[in-house]
């Protein structure tokens, strides 16, 4: 196949992919954007301004999670619409194979994956923290409450006791947090003090409170401005508790795993989410793969959407496949590259062989 043909492959998948990709940005933004609103639009001081803007940073994260689907869409509608247009059927009169009209397709799926990893990731990851410490901002005053169901907590061990922390919100990759809760245990594991902060910051060898109010079990409350609890967590084993894995740029992921694992943490939590973003350029091209075995054939009238709902729920399932096969490598049942790189290779394989029964016999 000439170097014309292919760039004209190549230009229709890269076209239909930023069309599919934009209409979801928009659909997804429109909906967090509802969301959002309807939870918060009661709290002091949100305007629709703040909410647009908490929902566009939010964004990004939330697409990054459909791009497998835009990967599988635009495959489909490329090879459909080519398909319609005779132009597959010339292609193949012409002498040219299934393999080399696919060939600028999976290249497009492929790049579009490494584009999606090394600029959307990043920024979906700085976009999300912003958005966390905004709404945190927001929300600073209206609920100082602990919920044990949906707050995560942290037990420290010290010299002069034991230390339970929750909070309402963990910021910074889980170095900062929002409206935290510090209950002080004595030596007999009886709380003898609480203390109450609106923002909480992780420094070297202490905790530093702010807007604190401490209560005694036998005294009354008193406040403070500023206020510390003695620590000795380190931040990276802090963060690999706390904080989320998508808040982490692609770029630093090695290194806090790295760091991680030198104290002795699994670090699974990170290892998953990096092996999954490596393995997600050729997640992309398995799923053109699968839109190629329901896209491709000519189809007469009336059986192009049973193979077009054919090929859609065959993406489903392999998303849901990874998505469980990535909960077993979080939980430390299987390695996390197996369970990243486990569906890839079976989608992979499926289309392959499905291709090579019908073009090759």
């Amino acid at each position: 196949m000439g170097w014309t043909l292919g760039r004209y492959f190549f230009l229709r998948y890269t076209v239909i992919a930023i069309w599919f990709f934009l209409g979801i940005f928009a659909l997804v933004f429109l909906i967090d954007f509802t969301e959002l609103t309807s939870r918060t639009s009661r709290i002091a001081g949100f305007t629709y301004w703040t909410g647009a803007a908490i929902s566009g940073l939010r964004v990004p994260m939330l697409v990054l999670q459909t791009v497998p689907f835009v990967g599988l869409f635009a495959a489909m509608a490329t090879l459909v619409s080519l398909n319609r247009k005779y132009e597959l059927v010339v292609a193949r009169a012409a002498g040219i194979s299934a393999w080399q009209f696919l060939l600028p397709v999976c290249l497009g799926a492929f790049l579009f994956g490494v584009l999606a990893v090394t600029v959307l990731n990043p920024l979906a990851a700085h976009g999300l923290v912003r958005s966390q410490q905004v709404e945190s901002l927001l929300r600073s005053g209206n609920s100082n409450t602990v919920d044990s169901n949906t707050v995560p907590w942290l037990r420290q061990k010290t010299s002069s006791g034991d230390t339970i922390i929750g909070a309402r919100a963990v910021l910074s990759q889980g170095l900062e947090m929002a409206d935290a809760t510090f209950f002080m245990l004595d030596r007999d594991g009886n709380i003898f003090e609480r203390r109450d902060a609106r923002r909480v910051y992780l420094r070297d060898g202490f905790w530093e409170l702010h807007n604190v109010v401490v209560r005694p079990s036998d005294g009354p409350g008193e406040k403070k401005d500023v206020d510390r609890v003695p620590t000795d967590l380190k931040p990276e084993f802090v963060q690999e508790r706390l904080a989320q894995p998508e808040t982490i740029p692609f770029f630093e992921l090695p290194q806090k795993i790295e760091v991680a694992r030198s104290f002795g943490l699994g670090a699974n939590a990170f290892a998953m989410q990096f092996d999954s973003l490596i393995a997600l350029p050729f997640l992309l091209v398995a799923m053109t793969l699968i839109a190629a075995t329901v896209s491709m054939r000519f189809a007469r009238m009336g059986q192009s959407v049973t193979m077009i709902l054919g090929g859609i729920v065959a993406g489903f399932l392999l998303y849901v496949v990874s998505v469980l096969v990535k909960a077993f490598g979080v939980a430390g049942f299987v390695p996390t590259v197996v369970a990243a790189w486990f569906p890839v290779v079976v989608a992979m394989f499926f289309g392959v062989t499905f291709l090579l029964y019908k073009e090759d016999g």
